[in-house]
């Protein structure tokens, strides 16, 4: 029991019966002085508090330094040789610390003083043994042995002593050096509390620790505060020692009550200055680890927005297949480019936020730099990614520019060539001025008509793919069939300036042998039919294809002295098949997107006619289907014969069965025609052609299949007046059979049709 810690507290009722105190005085040896007073009933106090209060006593000197020796002044002056006996035995029993001396005022009556001295040598050897005790008979003896200013004023000293007084301040610095141990044991708590707790994930839980922390963290300065409080005002209870005060052979030495004190409230401050820088680390690091957590929020939202346009402009196309396409292709990459700029500009808030935190020294330094480098390595890949496609566009463009105007050229040349007034070149100065238009022409168009096909390809090598490739070499073909119309045209010209000769007299051409069975559908004749006729009351212009007809056997019979003319008339016809090809379809796809499309258009709906509403079937019949084939399958099978005309006839024979696609159209034909006149006038066609800003209305461009096969056969009679010793020339005829057979079936169907009232 006593190696637990005993506090005046815990003892105080046994302190205050005052059987023994520590009066703070000193021998000259520097031993401790225990004093028991005179008490008739000490000897009643069990031997076990007794021991526990005189354990007390040597614990508080012995706090303050090593080695502590005591000395015991037992006053019996009023009590007997017994007592004093058994005083002796117990404190030789129980006493805990190192007694140096033991000084007896023995009992002052004349028969206890005789027992004392008489019972005293007897038993001296026993005390010896145990004690060193020492018998003084007055107070001036004592005196002898220690100083007066070192005894209190029972014993003729000049010390000052309370007992009760002293009580209560063991009482209240045992108390305070408790409290200050509390307040050590929750500053460590509260750290170890805030390094081992782990943060959670998400900003709110992490913001709303760092507040409760940050109101413990005041709550504990505040108790802090109080306690330093406490233990001024327990100090300024104490009188500090002044070493100046006592001479070298004075002994002012004290229990050491204001150095306990003082000690404590060093401890205290220091406790509080390390808390305090504990806490602004912890602080900073938390605030630190906040600012990490929402910088990377930002890092990982901005990185994930990035890598999604990464993807995104991965799909988006560096290449087109023609101007509009391209211009469009531009104009989404100019707008993917303008939200991939705002993206950018907000990954650069986000490295700058990063470069602010690295500047204030921020403890995930590394990194905050290592995740900067990333978005910034990320930005300019897209950057890069979104030029580099920009840049291969913007030269695809200028390509197909070149192209384009390149066609127009030859379209522009073939355009002079066919309207020169051929019976007006006869004479010289016809002759002259003809020439002279074509030497204008070519001089302002020698960039186009003599480009060079490998410096085209130099220069356009890094955008170039095949289908690219396919148009500049069909772009080539036709320059080159220009140059020769222009070259033949030039030659045949020079031949008639210089040899002066009669000119040729032109002749139109003899009319075709008609087909087996003249149709009505077909037949110049009907151009005026009767609405009243059971046939269908549109026909086509066919004088258009014998004057177009005509001029190309005026052309043939002008520079027929050449062989090498037929292969240039052959090239010719056949870049005019696939570039009406290309225009029919084209006129198809405008028809379905700019008016059969918007009868299903609620915004249009209401300037439709009742009559109209459902009935695209009727107005326009299988056009879809027309459509489909022409621009899925026909248009690039004509388009393969650029380099080999002889496949021309192939193309034909091998769709022939699906040409009766359009037997279905015309059959349809007077059923659309009837519609078309009841609501042709409506509002809802005008807008339709503004918006396509056609100059001519919808009947003329429902006429187009059927026109368009007549084309076909007539193409075909021209492609096979210059083939006549070419391969492909059986596979020809038989083509041209085929469409003049389907021409009949046609009107057949027609005529089948029309008749009613029959089996």
């Amino acid at each position: 029991e006593t190696a637990i810690p005993i506090c005046a507290k815990d003892i105080s009722d046994d302190l205050m019966k005052e059987f023994a105190f520590l009066s703070g005085g000193r021998g000259k040896d520097k031993a401790w002085i225990i004093t028991l007073p005179d008490n008739a009933r000490f000897n009643e106090v069990p031997e076990e508090i007794v021991s526990k209060v005189l354990t007390y006593l040597t614990s508080v000197p012995s706090q303050h330094e090593s080695d502590t020796k005591f000395i015991l002044i037992l006053d019996r002056r009023l009590d007997t040789w017994t007592s004093v006996k058994m005083t002796l035995q117990k404190i030789a029993a129980s006493f805990p610390g190192n007694l140096h001396l033991v000084m007896v005022l023995r009992p002052t009556g004349f028969f206890q003083r005789t027992f004392t001295d008489i019972g005293f040598r007897f038993s001296q050897e026993d005390f010896l043994l145990k004690l060193p005790v020492v018998m003084l008979s007055s107070v001036s003896d004592l005196l002898t042995y220690i100083d007066e200013q070192q005894l209190t004023p029972e014993f003729g000293g000049t010390l000052e002593y309370c007992h009760s007084e002293w009580v209560i301040f063991r009482t209240a610095i045992e108390s305070f050096a408790l409290t200050v141990k509390e307040i050590a044991q929750m500053l460590q708590s509260f750290g170890t509390e805030l390094a081992e707790t782990e943060l959670p994930d998400d900003m709110y839980s992490i913001e709303r620790i760092l507040s409760l922390r940050t109101e413990k963290y005041y709550q504990l300065k505040e108790d802090i505060t109080a306690v330093t409080k406490e233990g001024n005002l327990l100090l300024s209870s104490f009188e500090e020692p002044d070493a100046g005060e006592c001479s070298q052979d004075q002994h002012c030495e004290r229990p050491g009550d204001w150095e306990t004190v003082n000690r404590l409230l060093g401890q205290l401050r220091e406790m509080e200055t390390a808390f305090d820088g504990f806490w602004e680390k912890h602080q900073l690091k938390m605030e630190q680890y906040l600012q990490l957590w929402k910088f990377e929020q930002s890092f990982q939202e901005v990185k994930n927005a990035i890598e999604f346009l990464m993807g995104q402009q991965a799909e988006l196309p560096d290449t087109g297949d023609s101007v509009p396409q391209v211009k469009q292709r531009l104009k989404d990459l100019g707008h993917f480019d303008g939200m991939a700029q705002d993206l950018i500009g907000k990954a650069q808030v986000v490295i700058l936020h990063g470069h602010q935190l690295a500047a204030n020294h921020h403890y995930a330094l590394n990194l905050i730099c290592q995740q900067c480098n990333e978005l910034r390595h990320h930005s300019d890949v897209l950057s890069d990614e979104i030029k580099r496609k920009q840049m291969r566009l913007q030269k695809t463009l200028d390509l197909h520019t070149r192209l384009q105007q390149a066609l127009q050229c030859c379209d522009e040349g073939a355009y002079l060539l066919a309207n020169q007034q051929m019976d007006k070149c006869q004479s010289k100065e016809g002759a002259q001025k003809a020439l002279q238009d074509i030497e204008r022409f070519l001089e302002s168009s020698s960039a186009y008509l003599n480009y060079d096909p490998q410096a085209l390809h130099y220069d356009f090598e890094s955008v170039l793919t095949s289908e690219l490739k396919c148009q500049i070499q069909s772009v080539q073909v036709k320059l080159e069939n220009v140059r020769s119309m222009f070259e033949n045209r030039q030659a045949c010209f020079k031949k008639l300036l210089d040899k002066h000769v009669r000119p040729v007299q032109l002749v139109a051409p003899r009319p075709e042998n008609p087909p087996r069975s003249k149709s009505p559908l077909f037949s110049p004749k009907h151009v005026t039919h009767s609405s009243s006729s059971h046939c269908i009351p549109f026909l086509f212009q066919i004088e258009v294809m014998h004057d177009y007809q005509e001029k190309r056997n005026s052309l043939q019979s002008f520079i027929s002295d050449s062989d090498d003319n037929l292969d240039i008339l052959k090239g010719h016809v056949i870049n005019e098949l696939i570039e009406t090809e290309r225009v029919y379809v084209e006129e198809l796809f405008t028809v379905l997107t700019g008016y059969r499309a918007e009868m299903d258009n609620p915004a249009m709906l209401i300037l439709m006619p009742p009559i109209l509403r459902n009935r695209k079937d009727v107005l326009f019949g299988n056009m879809p289907e027309i459509y489909d084939f022409h621009n899925k399958i026909f248009l690039h099978s004509l388009e393969s014969c650029l380099g080999a005309p002889e496949r021309v006839g192939f193309c034909f024979l091998d769709r022939r069965q699906d040409f009766q696609m359009y037997e279905k159209y015309c059959q349809n034909k007077p059923r659309s025609e009837s519609l078309w006149r009841q609501c042709s006038e409506s509002t809802f066609f005008q807008e339709c052609q503004r918006k396509l800003e056609h100059k001519l209305g919808l009947d003329s461009y429902l006429l187009k299949p059927v026109q368009r096969l007549t084309k076909y056969q007539l193409l075909l009679k021209e492609l096979l007046k210059y083939s006549t010793s070419c391969d492909g020339v059986q596979e020809l005829q038989e083509a041209l059979v085929a469409m003049l057979d389907l021409l009949k079936s046609v009107n057949d169907s027609m005529h089948q049709i029309s008749i009613t009232g029959y089996d």
